[in-house]
């Protein structure tokens, strides 16, 4: 702020000269002081002057409605939602979101440094502040191949753009713990900066060297023991509540008015159509209350504690000076967004984004991100190994969990028909497959998964975290093999197929992870390719989201790559084959 317009503001705040805005006949939410009181909101060139009696260039009414602090989603990635950046942000404006804090890792892992180039420069078309977390793992780890690798020389020109805050998500713990060269160069880079974490399950003397390591948060703790601990160790906590992984319930006791300031809401991974129908955080908001949780609580780990966080500087509260980041509730508890204010401009009103949608051209990226060596049915193949019986060879299996990223570890006897490993419906044992999509190169990792309870058909797709290779399950090959070649046909995207056809599709061309079309049109498309995967039979309340985490080599038991299959635990491939 220049100094004439912060003369400007006091003179205003002093009542010497009228707001530009003036929010008549509210009910302020105060996060700082913990209550709500009547007053009318004035505002002057886009930041709030005061609460009382003050005149404006232009009043609205509130009608004795509630005014709360817009809402932060702590950490998201963007393109797990599938829409650009713009659409994106229109969506959830219209729920009350009025910045998130992004980490385009998905991006980062398939077109590194562009990818980060590409969503801060269309972040500027967005009608919400849109913050950037340089992604610190990619590729995800050793067992990744994906479209390039990020070193923090790679990274540190970025530092010096204002919409960057920091590092993202340390996956890489165990780098972490091992002090190790390339880790080390990154957390020493964003030394002064936000660094947060992703560490599952880290618990003692680990848990312990990773937060000396100067790492600041986690969003995977799914207990509240997991939790408290890493409080006592001085880690803030975002409460993760997506599409696939949900974690409010769990921690919600943990948060009290002594815990309040080191908690943060964040979805992480939420798709289109849920974001279209529950909201945003606005949704874990609503939630966090019906689970018991103090309404102003509530509101202030939505937008106070992050801010604080990130150290968004005036931003997060309703208090003189601050920004006129602002959401206008029909009721508290309920937490329905009538208004949604950015910087003193009405940018939604009941349920709709105000602010129209750019041209397509500007959502696109410069290169195709599909590049797959040719693929023959053979290539799909798994030849039975010698037995010196007639017993079926005993392989691991990966076990999908509902609503989980996190998977278990089986081990059960193959199906063998005509000296290969076939799926076997009757048991819900599926073949997956992942290929190589960036380079070419013909790398394929072959397995088995259970808990699709798919009985024909194929499901394929191009979101496959964090290398995004193309990955696929079915019920036999010929099907699988439909389905990848017509995901190659749309440069990325959702496919189900079976007896040779396609059932159902969804394009995603930019980066194979994001479609150019508004949300409605891609909200509509998944649904269709979602009900063609239940017609294969498939049981899973999010058959693409669970797909597409089956290669996530960092968290969970078991979990494949191009390489194989991935002991996660032990951080070592695994041979398909199980020892009797």
């Amino acid at each position: 702020m220049s100094e004439s317009s912060l003369s400007d503001l006091i003179a205003v705040a002093a009542g010497r000269r009228p707001a530009d805005l003036v929010l008549r006949n509210t009910q302020v939410v105060n996060v700082v002081s913990h209550e709500i009181y009547a007053g009318d909101v004035a505002i002057a060139a886009g930041r709030i002057v005061g609460v009382g009696p003050y005149h404006g260039a232009e009043v609205i009414d509130i009608k004795g409605r509630y005014i709360c602090p817009g809402f932060i989603d702590a950490h998201v990635h963007i393109e797990s939602s599938m829409l650009s950046v713009p659409e994106f942000a229109r969506l959830v404006a219209a729920h009350g979101t009025t910045a998130v804090v992004a980490d385009p890792h998905e991006f980062a892992n398939v077109m590194g440094t562009e990818g980060l180039s590409f969503i801060l420069r269309t972040a500027k078309h967005a009608p919400i502040d849109v913050y950037v977390m340089l992604s610190s793992c990619v590729p995800a780890s050793p067992f990744e191949c994906g479209g390039t690798e990020l070193s923090a020389e790679d990274l540190a020109p970025f530092l010096g753009n204002p919409w960057v805050l920091g590092l993202a998500e340390v996956m890489n713990y165990p780098g972490v713990i091992a002090a190790q060269e390339e880790v080390m160069h990154k957390l020493h880079m964003a030394r002064d900066r936000v660094i947060d974490g992703h560490a599952p399950g880290l618990s003692g003397r680990d848990l312990t060297a990773y937060a000396a390591a100067g790492i600041m948060s986690d969003h995977e703790c799914i207990t509240a023991e997991e939790a408290a601990a890493k409080l006592r160790e001085g880690l803030h906590i975002m409460v993760r509540e997506g599409s696939q992984a949900r974690n409010l319930a769990a921690l919600v006791p943990l948060i009290t008015p002594a815990t309040a300031d080191r908690f943060m809401f964040c979805t992480d991974d939420k798709k289109v159509q849920e974001l279209r129908s529950e909201g945003q955080i606005d949704h874990i908001i609503r939630s966090a209350i019906g689970l018991g949780l103090d309404p102003i609580l509530a509101l202030r780990i939505a937008s106070h504690s992050p801010a604080r966080y990130f150290g968004l500087r005036r931003t997060g509260a309703i208090l003189p000076g601050y920004r006129a980041d602002l959401v206008v509730l029909d009721d508290l508890a309920g937490c329905r967004v009538h208004q949604v204010f950015r910087r003193g401009e009405l940018i939604a009103e009941d349920g709709v984004c105000l602010r129209p949608r750019q041209p397509r051209e500007d959502h696109s990226p410069m290169r195709s991100s599909i590049n797959v060596h040719w693929i023959e049915p053979k290539d799909l193949e798994i030849p039975a190994p010698p037995s010196e019986d007639s017993s079926p060879p005993l392989i691991h299996v990966i076990q999908v969990l509902e609503h989980r990223i996190d998977t278990e570890r089986l081990i059960l006897p193959a199906a063998v028909t005509n000296g290969r490993l076939a799926a076997d419906p009757a048991r819900d044992l599926a073949k997956i497959v992942v290929i190589e999509r960036h380079h070419a190169s013909g790398e394929i990792g072959r397995g088995f998964v259970k808990g699709f309870n798919l009985r024909n058909g194929a499901i394929a797709s191009s979101v496959a975290h964090d290398a995004h290779n193309l990955i696929v399950v079915g019920m036999n090959d010929a099907d699988m093999l439909t389905a990848i070649v017509r995901l190659i046909k749309l440069q990325g995207g959702f496919v189900a197929a079976r007896d040779g056809r396609v059932l159902a599709e969804v394009a995603l061309p930019v980066a194979g992870l994001v479609s150019n079309e508004p949300s409605e049109a891609l909200a509509e498309s998944m649904d269709q390719v979602t009900a063609a995967a239940r017609d294969l039979g498939c049981t899973l309340d999010q058959p693409f989201m669970a797909l597409s985490f089956l290669s996530l080599s960092v968290i969970g038991k078991l979990k494949i790559t191009t390489k194989g299959l991935v002991d996660v635990e032990a951080f070592r491939n695994l041979p398909l084959f199980a020892r009797g």
